[in-house]
């Protein structure tokens, strides 16, 4: 697992790449401000209830909750089954905000 800045994904974004991004934080985080991601809450991650990405297994996701913590915590569990590249949004939406 490896961490991407915001600054990095921002860049990537602007540039036309193509990259899934999972939000996993709560519905109503989600509904205040998102950049777009597939919304799937950690505790559905925990609980195996992630059909939505199975087909992304070996695809980079980029995950992403408030602070970074979150996202950590899933990709954790998604590279210990089976997911091949995801990267942790490092510092989240409060640093996507605070460069945006």
């Amino acid at each position: 697992m490896e961490n991407i800045s915001v600054k990095e994904l921002k860049e990537r974004l602007e540039a036309g790449e193509n990259i899934h991004l999972l939000d996993v934080r709560e519905p109503d985080e989600n509904a205040e401000f998102n950049i777009g991601g597939t919304l799937i809450p950690l505790g559905r991650i925990h609980s195996m209830q992630f059909d939505e990405i199975e087909d992304l297994a070996n695809e980079e996701i980029v995950i992403y909750c408030r602070s970074g913590n979150r996202s950590l915590q899933a990709c954790m569990f998604l590279e210990m089954t089976g997911f091949k590249n995801v990267k942790n949004l490092a510092g989240g939406l409060v640093e996507w905000k605070n460069l945006s």
